[in-house]
This record gives structure tokens, sequence and C-alpha cells, in this order.
């Protein structure tokens, strides 16, 4: 037994301990035990503790201390230990309200945990955990103690949700360890970047232009998407997506969608990798002429109207442009949705082809038959017809002859003898007419058409008879010039009275001589019937 003093020198919690094991020892060895025994019964120490039974939610344990402690059943995992099992638990605190010590297996594992991570790893080594929480700025990962990963670090892609990794085995590159602290910091996506880098190095030297490889896609852009084919992310572009149209890669594509993809460029030096999906089929342009030519009638779907057309798709990635002017025969279309839509089923005819420049131009109204093949011999030169005037232009007048054909009434050919300006001097819009066809250009879709032809032509005959030259008649002025006036002898019919044929005397200004609205006395002096002019004199 040991001396008063000694006991003095003890905690006596501790000396039931000192009695077991030092009882007849000298004083030099017990002083030695009383260390240990001190330093054993710490707080912070881990001990070797004896399961002594399971009451309810608590599991007791004996460390060899003069009373027992109290672990919660949550701390061994859900796992409820045997009686008489050996476990390792660190020393809290060495009594509670209740007289008991208080011991914790959680924090004696997370030690032990510590101290083989920091014995068997170091910084940019990697380890394997499970997720088992998220918290604020990233998740915590247990990979025998709880280290911190980074929602930065979670991908090489930002996760919109990182909780998706809640309960998941994940492998991380260590990227900082602070024993001080007792802190770790892992990073997956440093792990996923090395691993990427060594695959895409390893890819460079295996792939080639023209290889067909499989890949998953990661992200979708306007413009296209990006596809990674083994440590490589590979531009699939919109349009290497498919030979037909397509508005946005979301149309053919998805997230994760697992394709077959062709490769068609490799640049080594930025390491970047092109890709192509309708390039693993023949374009439909290769054989487009022999399967289509010149004058096929075929059907096609409207996929977009412009204001100088619509394109219409004949076949997957092939379309062709009905211009505006190609719709109709008969119409005079201010716009193509005048006459089609998006997504009508039209019939066409191929009037043109350009392989080089992939474009094709389209008839519709050729569909229905050219009425222009007929015309020539419904309307031969001479033909007397009757036509409506549809338009008015300062040239001339078009008459429409029969829907789809329009003929041109030219102002020179408007009247014999009459000074015409403008058409609309004798003709209106909507006027029903009746003319003679001049001439027909069957090439160019043209008709010449004549009023005054209807009539003989007076300067044949009927005026040299009626004013020959030295003829007197009466004459109405009409109008001034500075050279001149213009007299009218009858309706229709007017010539030209020079300055110099008014008077005797010289005349400076003919408003000096006469006014518009005059009647006068006049000789025909000149007579010219090519020209169709009459020269008159007051002198």
């Amino acid at each position: 037994m040991l001396d008063y003093k000694l006991y003095e020198m003890l905690d006596k919690d501790i000396e039931s301990e000192i009695d077991k094991v030092l009882d007849g020892k000298s004083t030099e060895d017990v002083v030695g035990a009383v260390d240990d025994i001190s330093q054993k019964f710490q707080t912070g120490s881990i001990l070797i503790g004896k399961v002594l039974r399971v009451i309810r939610d608590d599991v007791v344990v004996d460390v060899g201390y003069k009373s027992e402690g109290r672990i919660s059943l949550e701390e061994f995992d859900g796992q409820t230990p045997e009686v008489g099992a050996d476990v390792e638990v660190l020393l809290d605190a060495l009594e509670d309200n209740t007289g008991l010590i208080v011991l914790s297996k959680k924090k004696a594992d997370r030690i032990r945990g510590w101290e083989y991570i920091i014995t068997h790893y170091k910084e940019d080594d990697n380890i394997t955990g499970k997720v088992s929480r998220k918290i604020r700025g990233g998740l915590l990962v247990d990979v025998g103690v709880p280290v911190f990963l980074p929602a930065s670090q979670v991908d090489i892609r930002r996760i919109p949700d990182i909780g998706i990794f809640l309960n998941k085995e994940i492998e991380c590159k260590i990227i900082k360890i602070d024993e001080s602290r007792r802190n770790i910091v892992v990073s997956r996506r440093k792990l996923i970047e090395d691993e990427r880098h060594s695959q895409k190095t390893e890819l460079f030297t295996k792939i080639n232009v023209d290889d067909v490889v499989k890949g998953t896609v990661k992200n979708i852009a306007d413009f296209g998407a990006f596809v990674d084919i083994g440590g490589i992310d590979g531009l699939l572009h919109i349009t290497d997506m498919s030979w037909g149209r397509i508005n946005h890669p979301s149309e053919m594509l998805k997230i994760d969608q697992e394709i077959d993809v062709k490769i068609l460029k490799i640049d080594h030096d930025l390491e970047r990798v092109a890709l192509g999906l309708k390039q693993k089929s023949d374009s439909p342009w290769e054989t487009f002429e022999a399967r289509f030519p010149i004058g096929s009638k075929i059907n096609g779907k409207v996929v977009n109207v412009t204001s100088y057309g619509a394109f219409v798709e004949i076949e997957e990635g092939v379309e062709g442009l009905v211009h505006v002017s190609q719709m109709s025969w008969d119409k005079r279309i201010a716009h193509p949705t005048d006459v089609v839509n998006v997504g009508d089923e039209i019939e066409t005819v191929i009037m043109a082809v350009d392989l080089e420049k992939k474009e094709i131009s389209l008839g519709m109204k050729q569909a229905s038959g050219d009425p222009w093949e007929e015309i020539e011999a419904k309307y031969a030169p001479g033909t007397i017809v009757t036509g409506i005037v549809r338009n008015l232009t300062s040239y001339g007048a078009f008459i429409e002859l029969d829907p789809g054909v329009d003929g041109l009434l030219h102002v020179k050919d408007l009247s014999w003898t009459q000074k015409v300006n403008a058409p609309n001097e004798m003709l209106e819009k909507d006027q029903e007419v009746e003319v003679k066809v001049l001439y027909i250009d069957q090439e160019r879709h043209r008709v010449a058409l004549g009023l005054k032809q209807m009539d003989e032509d007076p300067w044949e005959n009927k005026i040299p008879e009626k004013y020959p030259l030295g003829s007197v008649a009466n004459a109405t002025i009409t109008k001034l010039t500075n050279f001149g006036a213009f007299a009218k002898l009858e309706d229709g019919l007017e010539g030209l009275l020079h300055i110099s044929e008014m008077s005797e005397d010289k005349v400076d200004n003919p408003s000096d001589v006469i006014k518009e609205g005059d009647t006068v006395e006049v000789t025909v002096i000149k007579m010219d019937r090519q020209e169709r002019r009459i020269s008159l004199s007051m002198r």
C-alpha cells in the first residue's frame, strides 16, 4: 500500500488504479507508475475499453477507471457491438453530472483516421471517400475523417446542384493538408483534369481524320455542341449536324447523350478536334442531278419564307428557292405569304441546279402549265383582241389578255396623230379596250399591242390628200414655245408654226404676235409623212 503523502500527490480519482498495480513497489516505481497512469487518464487520451453491456441506445464501456463510461449507440454506425469486445475510445471528460466518465468512439475513430491519413497520404495523392454532407461552399467527404471538397472543385463544369453526389463514393485528389488544424481539402476536378490530360495525350496519338468514334454530349450552345470523345472535347458545329435544316442543336441533341461522330479535322497544336454527324452518310447533293433532272416535277415542304421567295425542302438536306416571280402566271404577288406559308406542301418544277453553290431554282407556276405555250397560236400578229388595263406606266399600259398573259400597249402606239405624253391621257386602269396584236416574243414572254393600229394610218393618204402643199386652213393655237407655236388643224392633228413663219417682219417672241386659243389662217408649207409632221406658215 502507498503511504499517505504519496496519496496526496495523486488525483483521488485514480487511487484504485494505482492500488492495483503498485502494491509492494518501491517509491521510485510508484512515482513512475503514477506518471504513466496520470497520462493515461488525461482528457483527450485514447484508451482501450471493453464493452460491458448495451442498454437501449447506450453502450457501457470499461476503460479500467473507477467508473464506467457510456457511449451512444449512434457512434457505432448503427452496429451493436458484442459484449466483451474491445473498442478504442477517447476520454472526453473524467466525470459528467451522473458521475460517469465521458467517452467517445467517434472522436477516437477520427483521430486514428487522421493519423492514418497523414501517415499514408500526402498532397497530390488520390483518395476515395463517401460524400456525407452538403455544406456551405461545398461537400464533406468521409475518407476516414471528413475532408472538404469545395463546390468549384466538384467537376470541370459547373453543376447546378452538387447535392446529387450525396451518399456516393467518389475519388478525389488531395490538394492541401493542414496538420495543425487537422484540415484536408480535396479536388475531384483536379483528378478529372489530370486524367483527361493523360487521356487526351494518348487519344491524340490514336485518332485520325475520318475515324468514327463514340462520344458524349457535354455542352450545347447556339452554334453547336461539345462532345467528349474520351478525354477531348470536340466541337460539333450546327452546320455539321444534319444535311437538312435545323434551327438549334437542341433539336437533335441533349446533354449526356451518347452519339457516334466522325472526325473531320485535328489541330494538334491547339488540341482541337472538329466533329461531324451528317458526314457519316453521303451528301444528297452528290446524286441529286441524276435523280432530279431539270424539268422534273417534285413535291416539297415550305420551310422558310422571305420577302423575295420561299425555300422548299425537296428531301432531307436539299432545299430549293421558289422566287416570288415564279409563283403565279396570273397574279401580281406583293409578298410570297400571299401564296404560301411555312409548312405548306407544294408542287414545283426544277428550273436550274448549281451543285457548286448547292442552289436550286424552283418554279411553282410551271407545275400548272405555261399559258405562253399556246399564246402564239391564240394571239397571232394582226389579231384584234379585247383586254383589261391592269397597270399604267410612263411608257405604256399593260393589258391583260388572259390570266397570266399581259401585253404592252406602248405610248407611241396610242394615236397616229395626237401627241400623247403619258398613257393616262387616253386610258384608265381597269378600262376595257380593243387593241391589235403587233408581234409576239415567245422566248421573252412579251406581246406588243397597238391601239392606233386599229385604224388606217391617216398619214398614208388621208392627211396628205386633205392638206396638200400650199393649201390654206384655219388652225387654233394650242401651245406657244420659244421657237414658235403648235396649231390644231383638226382633232388629233397639229402642225408646227415656226417663229420665222409668223410674220414678214422679224418676231422676237411668238406671244408678241399670237396667243393660245387664237384662230389663225395658215398655209401648209411642208409635209413629212415618215416623221408625221406638218409645217405651217402665217406669211
